[in-house]
C-alpha cells in the first residue's frame, strides 16, 4: 500500500461516522457539563445569594453534579456492556438534555441541586461510550488520533458555552444546551454498533458489564485504581484552579475581578489543543505513557506558577489557565488508556466509570480545599490539594502498563 493510499485510508477512518458523531456528542456534553461553572455566579446572584452564600452553595451544587456523574458512570457503563455502546449514547443525552431544559426554569437552590445531579447522571455516559465505540472501530495505529480528535473537538463546547452566556442570559444558555442535545439524537440514528461488541454479545455465558469484577481480582483492582489516579490532576485544574479562580485572584491581590467562567473557557481552549497534541505525541512516540507524562509535567509546572509565580494581572491568570489547560490535555489519552486496559465485556464499564470516578473526586477536592482555606489561606490550600493529585498521577502513569500496540479483541475472565 502506497503512502498516499495509507493517508487516504487513515483520513477515511478519522472522518468516519462514529468519530464525527462522538466528537459532536462530546462537544454538547462538555458544553452542558461546564455550563454551571460558567453561570455559577450570575445564576446564584439572580437567585438572591450573597458572595459568601454563592461560594458555599456553588461548591455544593457542583458536588451534587459530580456525585451524579459518579453514579451515572456506573449505570451507563454497565448498560453499555450489556445493551451496547449506542444505547448509552442515546439514553444519556436524553437524560441530560431534559435536565438542562429544566435548569432554565429553576428558582430554588435545592431544586437547582437536584437538576444538576440528574444532569450529572446523564452526562456521565457520553465520553466513555463514545471513546469505547471509536476505539473498537478504528485500527490500533489510529486509536490515539481518533480519540484525541473526539476530545479536541469536544472540549471546545466549553468555549461555546462561555460565549453563549456572554450573548444570552444564563437561563437561555441552559435552553440552548438542551436543544443541542435533542438535535444530536438525530445525527446518531445512522451510527452502527461496534463489531467487537456484537461478537462479544453472542457469547451468552460470558459475564458482561459486571462492575464488581473490578474489585474481585487484586491485579485488576490495582490496575483500575491506577487508571483513575492518572486522571486526578485534570480535574484538580478544572475543579479547583479554574472554578475557584475568583478566590485565587483575590488571594493574589489582583485588582481586577476574575471571572471563573472566562477562566474555565481559557482552560478548555488549552485543553482542546492539548488533546490534539497528546494524540500526535502518542502516535509519534508509540507510547501512551510518555505522552501523558510529558503533558502532566507541563501542567504541574503551570500549577506552581499559577499559585506561587507572582501573577499580578487578570491577563496573567487567564494565561496560566491556558497553560494548565494545555497540560491536562491528556484527558482523551487517559480515557483511552482506561478503555484499552480491559476486555470487551467490561470495556464500556471501565471507560465510562474511570473518568467519572475522577470527576467524582472533585467532591473530595473541593471539600478538602474548603476545609484548608481557613487554616492556610487559598493559595496554600490549592497547593496542598494539587500536590496530592499530581503525586498520585505521576506514580500511576509511571507504573501502569503500556497499551499503544495492544489488541483490543479480548475479554476478561
Amino acid at each position: 500500500m502506497t503512502t498516499l493510499t495509507k493517508e487516504k485510508s487513515a483520513l477515511a477512518y478519522l472522518l468516519s461516522a462514529p468519530v464525527i458523531v462522538a466528537s459532536l456528542g462530546y462537544f454538547v456534553d462538555i458544553y452542558d457539563l461546564l455550563l454551571f461553572g460558567i453561570v455559577r455566579i450570575p445564576s446564584l446572584t439572580e437567585l438572591g445569594l450573597d458572595e459568601a452564600a454563592r461560594s458555599i452553595e456553588g461548591a455544593s451544587i457542583l458536588n451534587w453534579q459530580m456525585t451524579g456523574l459518579l453514579l451515572g458512570g456506573v449505570l451507563w457503563g454497565v448498560l453499555g456492556d450489556k445493551k451496547g455502546r449506542l444505547s448509552v449514547l442515546f439514553g444519556s443525552i436524553i437524560t441530560y438534555s431534559i435536565a438542562n431544559f429544566a435548569c432554565g426554569f429553576v428558582h430554588d437552590v435545592f431544586i437547582y441541586k437536584i437538576l444538576r445531579f440528574i444532569a450529572g447522571v446523564g452526562l456521565a455516559g457520553e465520553l466513555g461510550a463514545g471513546i469505547t465505540l471509536v476505539s473498537e472501530s478504528l485500527p490500533k495505529r489510529l486509536r490515539a488520533l481518533g480519540t484525541s480528535l473526539v476530545a479536541g473537538v469536544g472540549v471546545l463546547g466549553a468555549v461555546v458555552g462561555y460565549f453563549t452566556v456572554e450573548l444570552f442570559s444564563w437561563r437561555n444558555a441552559y435552553f440552548i444546551g438542551g436543544g443541542m442535545g435533542i438535535l444530536l439524537l438525530f445525527l446518531r440514528i445512522g451510527v452502527f454498533e461496534s463489531g467487537m461488541f456484537h461478537a462479544m454479545k453472542a457469547k451468552e455465558q460470558l459475564s458482561k458489564g459486571n462492575f464488581l469484577s473490578f474489585f474481585t481480582k487484586k491485579s485488576r483492582l490495582i490496575l483500575y485504581l491506577k487508571c483513575i489516579g492518572v486522571g486526578l490532576p485534570t480535574w484538580f485544574v478544572i475543579g479547583i484552579l479554574a472554578t475557584f479562580s475568583n478566590e485565587i485572584g483575590k488571594a493574589l491581590h489582583i485588582s481586577e475581578a476574575i471571572k471563573p467562567g472566562l477562566a474555565v473557557m481559557w482552560c478548555y481552549v488549552g485543553l482542546a489543543a492539548g488533546d490534539l497534541v497528546s494524540g500526535l505525541l502518542s502516535y509519534w512516540l508509540e507510547s501512551r505513557r510518555k505522552a501523558v507524562a510529558f503533558l502532566m509535567l507541563f501542567a504541574a509546572i503551570g500549577t506552581v506558577l499559577f499559585l506561587f509565580g507572582g501573577i499580578e494581572t487578570s491577563r496573567g491568570l487567564y494565561l496560566m489557565c491556558l497553560w494548565t489547560g494545555f497540560g491536562i490535555g491528556y484527558w482523551a489519552m487517559f480515557v483511552t488508556i482506561g478503555a484499552e486496559q480491559f476486555g470487551t465485556n467490561v470495556r464500556a464499564t471501565a471507560a465510562t466509570t474511570i473518568p467519572n470516578m475522577v470527576r467524582g473526586t472533585v467532591v473530595l477536592m473541593t471539600t478538602f480545599y474548603t476545609f484548608l482555606k481557613p487554616q492556610v489561606m487559598e493559595l496554600y490550600a490549592a497547593g496542598i490539594v494539587g500536590l496530592i493529585c499530581f503525586a498520585i498521577g505521576f506514580y500511576c502513569i509511571k507504573t501502569i502498563p503500556e497499551t499503544h500496540h495492544k489488541d483490543l479483541d479480548f475479554v476478561e475472565d
